[in-house]
This record gives C-alpha cells, sequence and structure tokens, in this order.
C-alpha cells in the first residue's frame, strides 16, 4: 500500500487499475485524503476523533436496572464492619452517649368559621370569635311585599343621583308569582363580597386595659424645687398716660427705661419706684434699648423714622466724659439711599434730648445692641432690602445687611458670644454668620406670624412667639424644626424673653398675661433641655383690646418687668 502511494506521487496522481485495465487519474479530494493517511490522520478532516463523550442513559430517576439478571448472592451476605459500626452506635444510645430531641407536638387544628354546634374546641382558644352571621331577610325582600315597601319612581330617581356607598343596595320589588321572579344580578357579587367579610375582616377580641390618668403625665419636678422664679406682684410705676410699648433694664439692674405712646421715655429707680428723668419726643416710643456695658449708661430710642442714642447722665464725671466723647458728632451726615450711608448721624442740639440722632428713611421698629456695646441694628419693616441696617457707635458709620431678605423682617437679634446674626421673618427664622458671610440654617417655625424672638445666653436655644398664642423652642444642634410648641396663650405673644443667669424664661400676650416657664438646658448634648410651666401672671388691664406689650428679666435677679397697654409697669419677684 505505501509503495502504492508513492508511486501515486511518482507517476502525477495516475494509477494503473488493473482490473478494468485502465489508468486513472486521482482528484484533488481524493489526493488530500492519501495524505491524511500517510501522516495517520483520520482520512475526512470534519471527523473529531477526541470528541466528549454523551451519556445516551439517563441515570437520575431511573426506575427500571439495565438488564433484568438476578441479584448475586453476594450482596445479601451482610457486611461485617457495618455490623460492627451499628453495634456501637447502639451501644452509645442505650448508655445516654447519644441523645435524641422528642419528637414536636403537631398543632392541634380547629374550625376557624365552625359553628357553635359543629366547634367542640372553641372553649379552648381565647382569641374565637364566631362569624358574623349575615342579617336574615325581612319583609321587603319578598317576592311580593307590601306596596307600603315599594318605593316610588321618583325615590328610584333619587337613588340614582345618590353616592355608591349611600345608595340601597336592594330596592323591593313586586312579583306576582315565584316563576316570573328572574335571576339575582347581584348574587355572584354578594357572595364576594361575603367571602371577603369573612376572610379579611379581623376579628381580635380587645382587652380593656385600666391606665390610670395620672400616669400618662411627663413626670415633671415639682415647682418647689424649682425656686426661685417670679410669681407676686411687688412694685408698680405709674406715671405714663398711655400704653407702655417697650422697656430696658440696665446691665446693673438699678435702673428701668421705658418708652410709652404718650411720647415719653421715662428713667426709673427699680427698688423705689422714683421716676428720675423725662424725655419728652412728642410722637409714639416704639422700641427703648440700653446698653449692655455698665460703664456706658446708653439708651437707644426709636420714634417714628429717628433712632436716639441718648445720654442717660447715670455713672460717674469720668463715665460721663467716656460718653460724651462717644456721642459726639463733628460733621453731622444727610441721610441718603445710595451706597452703605442709608441713615444720617447728627448731634442733638437741645439739652433735653443730649446725644446722637440717626435719621432713618422708614419707620423704625426695633433696635438691639451687640453684647460689646459698639454695634446695633436697626429694623424697619417697610425698608424692602434696606430694612434692616446695622451701626457702629465708634465710627458713626452704617451699613445694610449684607444678606437677601426673604419676607418681611420682625426682628434682628445678636447672639450673645458668638459672631452670629437672627433675622426673624414672619415665617422663618435665618441665622446668619457675619465674618464669613454666609447663611448657617434656616429655621421653620410653622406659624402663622412670628411676632418676636430671644436668643438663650449660651446661644444654642431660641424661642419665638406668634400671633396665634404659640411659643416655639428650637434646639440650634438638634433640628430645624422645633423641639417644643407651646399652645399657652388664647391672643397673639408680643414679647419673649429669657433671663440672663436663671433657667427662666417668660412670654407676655394681649391676653393680659404673662407665663414664666423654666428652661434648663443640659451641656450634654443627648439630654433634651427640660422645660416645666411654672406661674401665670396677671395684674394688667386691657386697654383697646391690648394687654401686656413687653416683659423683660432683671439681669441679677429672678424677677420680671411686664409693661401693659393700661400704662402700667409692674415687677414680679419670687
Amino acid at each position: 500500500m505505501r509503495l502504492l502511494m508513492v508511486n501515486i506521487f511518482v507517476f502525477r496522481r495516475k494509477i494503473y487499475d488493473e482490473y478494468n485495465d485502465e489508468e486513472v487519474e486521482l482528484t484533488k479530494e481524493e489526493t488530500k485524503l492519501v495524505r491524511r493517511l500517510l501522516k495517520g490522520k483520520t482520512p475526512h478532516a470534519d471527523f473529531d476523533p477526541y470528541a466528549p463523550y454523551v451519556d445516551w442513559f439517563k441515570w437520575e430517576d431511573a426506575k427500571h436496572p439495565l438488564s433484568n439478571a438476578p441479584e448475586p448472592k453476594s450482596r445479601f451476605i451482610p457486611s461485617k464492619s457495618e455490623a460492627k459500626k451499628v453495634l456501637g452506635l447502639v451501644r452509645a444510645i442505650r448508655k445516654g452517649f447519644i441523645k435524641f430531641d422528642k419528637p414536636k407536638e403537631e398543632p392541634r387544628f380547629y374550625m376557624l368559621w365552625g359553628d357553635d354546634a359543629s366547634s367542640s374546641e372553641k372553649t379552648g382558644h381565647l382569641s374565637y370569635i364566631p362569624a358574623p352571621k349575615p342579617n336574615m331577610p325581612g319583609h321587603e325582600e319578598s317576592y311580593n311585599p307590601s306596596l307600603e315597601y315599594i318605593p316610588t319612581q321618583e325615590e328610584i330617581n333619587s337613588y340614582q343621583l345618590m353616592d355608591e356607598e349611600d345608595r340601597p343596595k336592594f330596592i323591593p320589588k313586586r312579583f306576582t308569582s315565584l316563576r316570573s321572579i328572574p335571576a339575582y344580578e347581584n348574587a355572584v357579587k354578594d357572595s364576594f363580597e361575603r367571602c371577603l367579610d369573612l376572610y379579611l375582616c379581623p376579628r381580635v377580641r380587645k382587652k380593656r386595659i385600666n391606665i390610670d390618668p395620672e400616669s400618662l403625665k411627663p413626670k415633671l419636678p415639682s415647682r418647689k424645687d424649682l425656686r426661685p422664679y417670679p410669681a407676686t406682684c411687688y412694685l408698680e410705676y405709674r406715671g405714663h398716660k398711655g400704653a407702655v410699648m417697650s422697656i430696658s433694664t440696665e446691665a446693673s439692674g438699678q435702673w428701668i427705661a421705658s418708652g410709652s405712646s404718650d411720647g415719653t421715655v421715662r428713667l426709673w429707680e427699680v427698688e423705689t419706684c422714683r421716676c428720675i428723668k423725662v424725655w419728652e419726643f412728642g410722637e409714639v416710643v416704639q422700641y427703648v434699648a440700653w446698653n449692655p456695658l455698665p460703664e456706658l449708661p446708653i439708651l437707644a430710642v426709636t420714634v417714628g423714622q429717628d433712632v436716639f442714642l441718648l445720654n442717660s447722665g447715670l455713672g460717674n464725671e469720668e463715665i460721663q466724659r467716656k460718653v460724651k466723647e462717644l456721642l459726639h458728632v463733628e460733621t453731622p451726615t444727610a441721610p441718603e439711599d445710595s451706597g452703605n450711608k442709608v441713615s444720617g448721624w447728627s448731634w442733638c442740639q437741645d439739652d433735653e434730648h443730649e446725644g446722637i440722632r440717626l435719621r432713618h428713611f422708614k419707620s423704625v421698629y426695633s433696635v438691639e445692641w451687640h453684647r460689646k456695646g459698639d454695634y446695633f441694628s436697626t429694623v424697619m419693616p417697610a425698608g424692602d432690602s434696606k430694612a434692616i441696617l446695622i451701626h457702629q457707635l465708634s465710627k458713626k458709620f452704617t451699613q445694610r445687611h449684607p444678606f437677601k431678605l426673604h419676607g418681611l423682617p420682625v426682628s434682628a437679634v445678636f447672639h450673645p458670644t458668638r459672631s452670629i446674626f437672627f433675622v426673624s421673618t414672619k415665617k422663618n427664622v435665618r441665622v446668619y454668620d457675619l465674618l464669613k458671610q454666609k447663611l448657617i440654617k434656616k429655621l421653620e417655625t410653622g406659624l402663622r406670624e412670628v411676632s418676636s424672638i430671644s436668643i438663650h445666653p449660651a446661644g444654642d436655644n431660641i424661642i419665638v412667639g406668634s400671633r396665634d398664642g404659640k411659643l416655639c423652642w428650637f434646639d440650634m444642634d438638634l433640628s430645624s424644626k422645633p423641639y417644643k410648641v407651646l399652645k399657652c396663650h388664647p391672643k397673639d405673644i408680643n414679647n419673649v424673653a429669657f433671663h440672663r443667669s436663671y433657667p427662666l424664661f417668660a412670654s407676655c400676650s394681649d391676653d393680659c398675661t404673662a407665663y414664666v416657664f423654666h428652661g434648663t438646658v443640659y451641656s450634654d448634648l443627648n439630654q433634651n433641655p427640660l422645660i416645666v410651666p411654672l406661674e401665670i401672671l396677671r395684674g394688667h388691664a386691657s386697654s383697646d383690646g391690648r394687654g401686656v406689650l413687653d416683659c423683660k428679666f432683671h439681669p441679677r435677679q429672678p424677677w420680671l418687668f411686664t409693661a401693659g397697654a393700661d400704662s402700667l409697669i409692674k415687677l414680679y419677684c419670687h
């Protein structure tokens, strides 16, 4: 065969066929087959001799054996090694080395919807409640009811106009015989709803719990343990002829100033109720505020569009010399509405009003001092973008609030320890950082209209009063939503105030009352502030629908001053 193949290539693919006596020339395909045979390969190139084995028999889940040959007798001989293992397990079970879990008891089933007759085991289940029974048909569901049960055509038309829930489910009809009654059209629907009632409607036997109402009240400390706090009226300051709009206590606590609608500002001695000085302005005095530094007895007064910085005349000669130098204006500035100069600084020439006069372009509502006594802010609700101004007393300089106002401003307060500025509008309170010139936080009050704001001496808590009688306590570290909302006054809250050293805060309202609360702020951030209502202070009379217009705490003692629309100022002591 090999010689034959060599001859093929020698004679150029021609071979001699002895059987047919002829020469045959091989094709290219036949030549390829011969060459693959010479190399020891399969003749056809498409054939794979190493193809993966495919088992044609399905061994899994086989029910019948591959052969019908009988089992050999050697398989019936028990294994000695398995017998030794079984014997060891039996000994371990007898000696207690191997323990088995007790079989679990099968749950006892009972008929959930079984009636009283068939349900014999219902007494063993305390939560068993029989299924609600459908109502028995009445006379109106008869095939031939009385005429009184059959509705008129007007009533049927009115049923169509009613809601599907209020519409009656069955309208009586009258038939002459049972043979003429048609099939009930809502049979499948009623059966389905009945099944839903039986399957989905929960029936739980509720046990009545006897709860003591006193246990539901929060556990608050006794008021005796929270003393001292103002409780009784001790002194009255009489002299004003109109409503006292605002009061302010001096830093030392010896003097108190009050502004009234009669156009006067009075300076009182706290312990003797003696009025030592009166300033006449001729217009309604809206707000008064003392400088927070004891060595600068300067009083800020808002009258219409003017803010007066008055020299109270208190203190020794050195203090008076320093105050006069600070309040002296060499060249008065005219009020302008462009740039930063939006108010004019001028010196009051008359002897009665010795100090500085700041002319604004709109009516000024309030004045708040900075803790260092050099800066103070003024609020003009109708001033639009220039509604809030910040003034520097030492340089006689005025600048606008550097941020955009969102809404009509109500008040602006400085932080007691940091360079943070609080601006309250009618709906929310915005907290700004004056050094970084950015907004820190926006407090959402959820109130109808904000009327006043006060900052805790630590600076992390704020109380906000509103025109709907609600008082909100905000924890700056907790959330931008109120921590507590106290609905205490039935009428508008005019002012709120914190005490500088005692854990007290108060609110006054047009209902002629002032509420005193205990508010402890803990240094532990994980502990929420403790708020306890203490006392309701009464004594003011209503005038033209107004009650208590302002309230301020004494800087050193747990005393509260209240100013009413009845032209009286009252001092409440413990």
